[in-house]
């Protein structure tokens, strides 16, 4: 039909050449023809008809190339696919890493799930990541090496995926005040993947966990405080606290800047009975971070501070990773003693996971180990009984 479209004749031995060419074509063609408005039963001997034509179908044609070919992987629960081609590293020892889908009023997101190897319908704990911008899921599992590390622990991990259509450079979309509350738009889609996956695997509902790397930490930030009866401790990496924008502008403000005048730190209004105000929460960042300035990760603490309604004593602790980069630790602990808050500063580091792996992006190799203290402080919380 395109051939005929572009008065193209095509046949013989050359057939094959002419038809990879024709998505190229079809594309110059847009340019030298470009859309015009046609009423509905309008035909003038299809002039203006031809490029609203190409159009539907470079939408099908790009629709193919983005589509692969089913695999014959069995498949661990329904709805639930093995994705093709997947880096070795992403599935160590006995595990899987299965492809789904999630639908609500709000939107559709895919995700993926790590299933450890030790998995056998026992009640094991989950932790939820969300990417950074320009990201995938595959891509944040290979950089944080969190599959790795919950084989080792018997952890599921859950990789939400945002859309390209949901913001074009596939950001979580924290600075709306949209995507800044309970039951609505995007936390809504990342609570409802991470109850669909508690209950189809029957996950220890006391020990899910939630963390995030840049925009994915600042949507964390928005998760824990809007659903802390579901996650039972909360990781940011390189983000920033809710509240610290409500559209663009200002959100590269507050990425540059910090607080300035624009953040607002008050915490959660008072929910359901029963709910706590405040979920253990620990932070990393580097100090030479030029894309998320580190008062950022003062502006999480504070909130967190805020956010639990009581003084927290404080005390800080210097180290160095094996691998390289000092860093300066900040344990924030209650009247009982229990340790709520960490706050980890990495020195001469950037915008990047600490300890991570070059097979992903924006990672930091020299340490420390983003990825195994999350979870170490992760399994020392639990969700109170009877809250979730």
């Amino acid at each position: 039909m395109l051939q005929r479209l572009l008065g193209r004749r095509a046949g013989g031995a050359d057939m094959a050449q002419k038809q990879q060419g024709v998505a190229a074509d079809a594309g110059r063609a847009l340019e030298q023809h470009p859309p015009v408005a046609v009423k509905r039963g309008h035909h003038d001997g299809g002039g203006p008809r031809i490029p609203r034509i190409l159009r539907a179908l470079l939408r099908r044609i790009r629709g193919l190339e983005a589509w692969r070919p089913p695999t014959e992987a069995k498949q661990p629960a329904p709805g639930l696919d093995m994705p093709p081609k997947l880096i070795p590293a992403l599935v160590p020892g006995a595990g899987q890493f299965v492809a789904g889908s999630y639908a609500n009023f709000a939107g559709m997101r895919p995700f993926r799930l790590y299933i450890p190897g030790i998995y056998r319908g026992q009640a094991l704990p989950l932790i939820v990541m969300l990417h950074g911008c320009k990201q995938s899921p595959e891509d944040f599992a290979a950089g944080t090496r969190m599959n790795e590390i919950a084989e080792e622990l018997g952890c599921f991990v859950a990789y939400p995926g945002q859309s390209k259509y949901a913001n074009g450079s596939k950001c979580w979309n924290w600075f709306s005040p949209r995507h800044q509350h309970r039951g609505r738009g995007e936390p809504s889609i990342i609570a409802g993947i991470t109850r669909r996956i508690i209950g189809e695997y029957g996950i220890d509902k006391r020990r899910v966990y939630v963390a995030g790397l840049s925009a994915g930490g600042a949507a964390t930030a928005v998760m824990s405080a809007t659903y802390p009866d579901l996650y039972a401790a909360a990781g940011i990496h390189s983000g920033l606290a809710r509240g610290a924008a409500r559209n663009v502008p200002t959100a590269f403000t507050a990425m540059r800047h910090g607080n300035g005048e624009i953040a607002d730190l008050t915490p959660l209004a008072p929910g359901p009975a029963g709910r706590r105000p405040m979920v253990p929460t620990i932070v990393f960042h580097g100090d030479k971070d030029d894309t998320v300035h580190l008062r950022n990760a003062d502006q999480v603490v504070e909130q967190i501070k805020l956010a639990g309604g009581a003084d927290l004593s404080e005390a800080v602790k210097q180290g160095r990773a094996p691998t390289g980069h000092r860093y300066s630790r900040t344990l924030y602990r209650n009247a009982a003693g229990k340790t709520v808050a960490e706050r980890w500063v990495i020195h001469d580091s950037g915008h990047a996971w600490s300890g991570g792996s070059p097979a992903g992006s924006y990672t930091d190799p020299l340490g420390p180990d983003a990825s195994r203290e999350m979870l170490r402080f992760f399994l020392e919380h639990k969700l109170p009984e009877g809250l979730n």
